[in-house]
């Protein structure tokens, strides 16, 4: 990877990290709905004098609506309202340890997209160890009444890892500012009218004031700008591996800032889930050529040289 790549890498890891810990705050006082609008509102109006001054952004709409109008529900619209719906009922540090199984479920989705991945016995172990610690993660929930909440978090899951295959394979020659923009204002139109029925009757606090800021800029405006370039940099499965590092920083936000509790089924679902995701998105090995006998035997020819075939 390039040191661009890295840096994007990194810079990503912490930054998809911390959303969990400000949707848990700005959710407390705040719809979904209205969550989500802020969001997709404040990102696209920082962006939208970028992408303007750019040029050709009506051309690159009209040309590309198809993936991007899929590329929007599936990455914006559906999964940030389901994922904050949730978080009313899951920590954050749970609803961070989940979305690590976006690597698992790309490689599986990715063999509908025409990748030619293969699926070696060292990348089903990983689906295995992946599922059990979303199990070990998830079972205590079900028991209390949480399952809704978990198919909206699975929700997300299937989103995130299906949208980054949608950009690589049919926008991958559309300007980053110029494929952002349009999903985030059109994820902000949609949410308007629930928005605004659902508004707050008081101003809310600083401190979700602050989540919401934070939400909108660096985790949308910023982090949007960087994962697309991501994508482009070192491809879209190796990208999604960035969640192996937002679960770490989520569960540290989560007990740093909300004193969520750290507990044994946490640790492991976090091992067995962290170790599935590196096993099931590695490198397949590279097989070694090796000549057939035929391909270095020397051959005679009528004039009596001889040449390899």
């Amino acid at each position: 990877m390039t040191a661009r790549g890295w840096f994007l890498f990194s810079l990503m890891g912490v930054v998809w990290g911390v959303p969990y810990l400000m949707i848990k705050v700005a959710v407390e006082d705040l719809s979904p709905s209205m969550v989500v609008f802020t969001r997709c509102a404040l990102g696209a109006a920082l962006l939208l004098p970028f992408a303007l001054r750019q040029g050709g952004l009506g051309r690159t709409v009209r040309t590309h609506w198809k993936p991007m109008l899929a590329f929007a529900v599936i990455e914006i619209i559906g999964p940030w309202w389901t994922l904050t719906d949730a978080e009313r009922h899951l920590s954050s540090s749970t609803a961070g340890l989940l979305i690590a199984g976006v690597p698992i479920v790309a490689l599986i989705l990715a063999r509908f997209f025409g990748a030619e991945e293969r699926v070696g016995a060292r990348r089903v172990a990983g689906l295995g160890l992946g599922l059990a610690g979303v199990t070990v993660l998830t079972l205590p929930h079900l028991t209390g009444g949480d399952a809704r909440s978990l198919a909206e978090v699975l929700v997300t899951v299937v989103g995130y890892a299906t949208a980054p295959l949608i950009a690589a394979r049919h926008l991958k020659d559309v300007p980053t500012l110029q494929l952002i923009t349009p999903c985030l204002t059109l994820a902000a139109v949609v949410y308007a009218p629930a928005a605004y029925l659902t508004r707050p009757a008081a101003m809310p606090s600083a401190e979700v004031l602050a989540a919401l800021a934070g939400l909108g800029i660096i985790c949308t405006a910023i982090a949007f700008v960087a994962f697309l370039e991501l994508i482009k940099e070192i491809g879209p499965t190796r990208a999604g591996v960035i969640t192996y590092v937002n679960p770490a920083v989520a569960v540290g936000a989560g007990a740093l800032f909300l004193d969520e509790e750290l507990t044994l089924g946490i640790g492991v679902a976090f091992t067995l889930i962290l170790a599935g995701s590196v096993l099931a998105t590695a490198a397949a090995p590279k097989r070694e050529i090796r000549r057939v006998p035929w391909s270095t035997r020397q051959t005679s020819r009528a004039d009596g040289r001889v040449e390899s075939p």
